[in-house]
């Protein structure tokens, strides 16, 4: 005789509180999205944009994906009101925690150069009819597991967070941060080690 596997300690389906989810996002068991704004900046047209592992919890977070953004969250993490702002990659492993009003960052969202700037002021204006924007560098932003981000810092493109890492309150982070360092400041600097 067949029988049903056991599906009494499976977790449900991850969900987004506020309605269906994008069709290129994947959520893992157990995950919950909270907020109405999280997906109002999606306009990624990757296969699998976003996905996110078991058992997270994205309180009030805001999914800012560009048409070529791709994300992945690992198992385990929970953060909260923090802005994701991905045209590129953004990779986070498990078990990381992501205090309020925290922002990620993989580009510039503008280019840095005064000429270019005026051209992307137009392009983005009434005025600009359909004009290209100037081409803005990016770099992916990867955060390995067990690290925990104070709120409101702020990561960079082209970032890699250690495993283990510490980020206290309030940090800019424009460089990589080694495995298992605390570091605090702006630009943020390694103040000690994380046992």
């Amino acid at each position: 005789m067949n029988q049903l596997p056991d599906q009494t300690n499976s977790p449900p389906p991850g969900r987004w509180s506020h309605g269906s989810t994008p069709l290129n996002v994947r959520l893992g068991g157990g995950t919950l999205i909270n907020g109405d704004l999280a997906f109002k900046r999606f306009h990624s047209r990757e296969m699998e944009a976003l996905i996110i592992g078991a058992q997270g919890t994205m309180d009030g977070v805001h999914f800012d994906l560009g048409e070529k953004g791709r994300m992945s969250i690992g198992d385990y993490c929970y953060f909260t009101n923090a802005l994701l702002l991905c045209e590129l990659e953004i990779r986070i492993g498990n078990y990381v925690v992501i205090g309020w009003n925290t922002t990620i960052a993989d580009t510039d969202f503008h280019p840095l150069a005064p000429a270019e700037r005026i051209v992307d002021a137009l392009a983005c204006s009434p005025l600009g009819k359909g004009r290209p924007r100037p081409e803005v560098l990016k770099k992916p932003v990867i955060i390995e597991d067990d690290v925990w981000i104070g709120p409101n810092a702020t990561i960079l493109k082209g970032v890699r967070i250690g495993s283990g890492a510490w980020i206290e309150a309030g940090s800019l982070v424009t460089r990589d941060v080694p495995p298992h360092a605390r570091i605090m400041g702006n630009p943020a600097q390694v103040i000690g080690e994380v046992p």
